[in-house]
């Protein structure tokens, strides 16, 4: 949290940053939150009220300039998590609250944590506690209708305070500095959304449910600070009926899936189409990307379908749309959680499908191929390294027996291998594995002359084996870095079977849209340090990369409530009026392609480059928590280059059945 959250954004004071460090966050949210606990997000607690997002409490405290030896006041205590902070710093901290249930649990919590140099007051915040005063540093997490006169007599010389001021979307982080009996000095930092402040100098009491900000269903939580460069946001949401009329205007609207196809046909010059999903376990998804597909394989000579799935499973589609020989291995594909995303209705007709369109293709070498990206197939994998190998050199497969054989202890449950790595310190399989792969690479043109194909499937193997014991090593080490080098990994193999097509080869990508999508324009890599495969495709493909995203407004689809759990039909909400899908919906059109990139007007682009919400639901959903789990911010118009709707949508075609355990993909959410 403190590298990604604070460090990452701006956040410089040493003091700070190890205050953040120190103080566990979890031991202030109830415990179905605790798994938020150190994302940058607002969550709520007891009494309508909420515990600020990590960033914004560092950001106060860092303004306040809290030093050693200080003391401080504190307005709007709520938890207790940001007078816990700023009691690792300071000498005292007197933290008031006006609401006796917080009070009361903020209390324990510092006793609890042995915080003994925190006192939490039950009063009227903005006549703050002049029987302490003069404080070195006051910080008020609530908005006033001005800067309260009690508490700015109550600095000390030189001191310090941090408030909000104004109402609703219209705040200000204000710095206020006292230089004299008399004199003082203000500072504005930028735009920020806190809950009203309530008492004599603040407001008279909340004004209904809009002033009642909840973090699960609010989208400026209580302490989300957008600073002056991003200030944007909030005008955006301001225009928001404005927005959907330019929506409107400029969408294509589409009555079945042969219109989609054709509205998409415009993308077809492109290398690389990749088209996106808001969930994994929606009809209309699958079937639009099905329908688009077969137009590019159809009728533009794309040759190759590279997926969100593993090498091995997809292997054996491979074979059935090519009329090849089944693989050996594996012998029930798509068989580990979530087997919903590719077992499913909706992707065997677009198997069935394709094979029809291949047949009817003279040339075996231009037949579409279905290829898996991803790297999550350990124990496939090295089966099918060890299969080839035996055919085609015994002596070979005996040596990489030996080395795979570091791994066998965690083949079937391969999350145990990382953990196992963490604890001890040292990579025990790296070498061996790596050894494995370099030794095929070895004997790279004697292989060729065997197969050409049959080689290229066991290098790919082999390369997943060495991704994945890197993977799952680093798994524990934070998101970001486990997500980097899977999209890399996927990244690659794209490049790797395009290169094994042959000169002309074209390919088609299914992924979500957290995949899809431009990374760099998203919260993913601008807060969380996290590149993607539309980003590495722009990268090396530039104009010749289309990125196509998805969206729903409501509906249904197939998830699960946690990892390894059973399929279940689950009613999607209706999306949030501040997200870029809340506005699609109030454009007033059921089906749409938008094409969000050069092809469109600047006006229209320019709209939709506005940071607001957007929604992703993987193989996890979880209504309960949608905002904190399944949202977070982008850029439209730079994410993608064309947006495709659908208002209401409806699950995949599949059933709930008995899987084995399968590795911990994109916990918790699985995307």
């Amino acid at each position: 949290m403190v590298a990604r959250h604070l460090e990452a954004r701006g956040i410089t004071d040493s003091d700070v940053l190890n205050a953040m460090g120190k103080v566990p966050r979890e031991a202030f949210v109830s415990e179905p939150l605790s798994e938020f606990a150190y994302e940058d997000s607002a969550l709520p607690i007891e009494a309508g009220q909420t515990i600020s997002q990590p960033y914004i409490v560092a950001r106060m405290v860092e303004l306040a300039e809290v030093k050693p030896g200080d003391k401080v006041l504190e307005v709007g205590a709520g938890s207790g998590y940001a007078a816990a902070v700023v009691s690792r710093i300071a000498a005292n901290v007197y933290a008031i609250e006006r609401h006796e249930e917080l009070a009361t649990q903020a209390r324990a919590r510092e006793e609890k944590l042995g915080y003994d140099n925190v006192e939490i007051i039950c009063a009227d915040g903005t006549k703050g506690l002049p029987q302490h005063a003069p404080f070195d540093a006051i910080i008020v997490s609530a908005g006033g209708p001005k800067v309260p006169e009690a508490l700015k007599r109550q600095l000390a010389v030189g001191g310090r305070l941090v408030v909000p001021v104004g109402r609703g979307t219209h705040q200000t982080l204000m710095l206020v500095r006292r230089i004299g009996a008399e004199a003082f000095e203000e500072e504005d930092h930028g735009a920020v959304t806190f809950v009203p402040l309530i008492g004599e100098e603040g407001w008279d009491a909340p004004e209904g449910a809009e002033t009642q900000v909840d973090a699960a269903t609010s989208g400026f939580a209580n302490g989300l600070l957008i600073p002056s460069q991003r200030a944007k946001t909030l005008r955006a949401k301001t225009v928001r009926t404005n927005l959907s009329h330019m929506i409107a205007g400029a969408a294509e609207p589409f009555g079945d899936l042969d219109e989609l196809a054709s509205l998409a046909e415009r993308f077809a010059d492109r290398r690389v189409v990749l088209l996106g999903e808001a969930t994994h376990g929606t009809a209309q998804f699958y079937d639009a990307r099905a329908r688009i597909t077969e137009m590019l394989v159809q009728k533009h000579g794309f040759n190759i379908v590279a997926v969100e799935a593993d090498w091995p499973d997809a292997s054996v589609g491979d074979a059935f749309v090519r009329g090849l020989p089944r693989p050996e291995v594996p012998k029930d594909p798509f068989s580990r959680f979530p087997t919903w995303m590719w077992r499913n209705g909706q992707v065997a007709a677009f198997l069935t499908h394709l094979k029809a369109i291949n047949e009817n293709i003279g040339d075996p070498d231009r037949r579409a191929g279905f290829y898996g990206l991803d790297v999550y197939s350990l124990g496939a994998s090295i089966e099918a390294v060890l299969l080839y190998l035996d055919r085609v050199d015994p002596e070979v497969a005996r040596v990489a027996r030996q080395r795979y054989g570091c791994l066998a202890p965690w083949r079937a449950e391969p999350a145990r291998y990382g953990h196992m790595a963490l604890s001890r310190g040292y990579a025990l399989c790296e070498k061996p594995v790596t050894d494995a792969l370099f030794e095929l690479l070895r004997h790279r043109l004697g292989y060729l002359a065997h197969d050409g194909d049959a080689f290229f499937d066991a290098e790919q193997n082999a390369r997943i084996v060495a991704a994945a014991e890197q993977y799952y090593r680093i798994m524990y080490y934070g998101a970001a870095q486990s997500w980097n080098l899977r999209d890399q990994h996927m990244f690659d193999t794209l490049e790797r079977v395009l290169a094994h097509r042959g000169p002309g080869s074209k390919a088609v990508v299914w992924a979500h849209n957290s995949h899809i999508g431009d990374a760099e324009f998203t919260e993913m890599g601008q807060v969380r340090g996290e590149l993607n495969i539309g980003q590495l495709a722009r990268a090396r493909f530039g104009d010749e990369a289309a990125l196509i995203g998805f969206g729903t407004d409501r509906g249904t689809v197939a998830a699960a409530s946690n990892w390894d759990e059973p399929m279940e039909i689950k009613r999607v909400r209706p999306a949030r009026d501040d997200s870029y899908e809340g506005h699609s919906r109030d454009a007033g059109i059921d089906a749409f392609f938008l094409e969000t990139g050069p092809g469109q007007k600047t006006s229209v682009r320019d709209a939709l480059a506005e940071p607001l919400l957007e929604r992703a639901i993987g193989v996890i959903y979880r209504p309960e928590t949608e905002r904190l789990s399944h949202y977070f911010q982008a850029e439209l118009s730079r994410q993608f280059d064309a947006w495709i709707w659908f208002t209401e949508t409806e699950a995949v075609a599949a059933r709930s059945v008995a899987h084995p355990h399968g590795p911990d993909e994109t916990y918790p959410f699985g995307l």
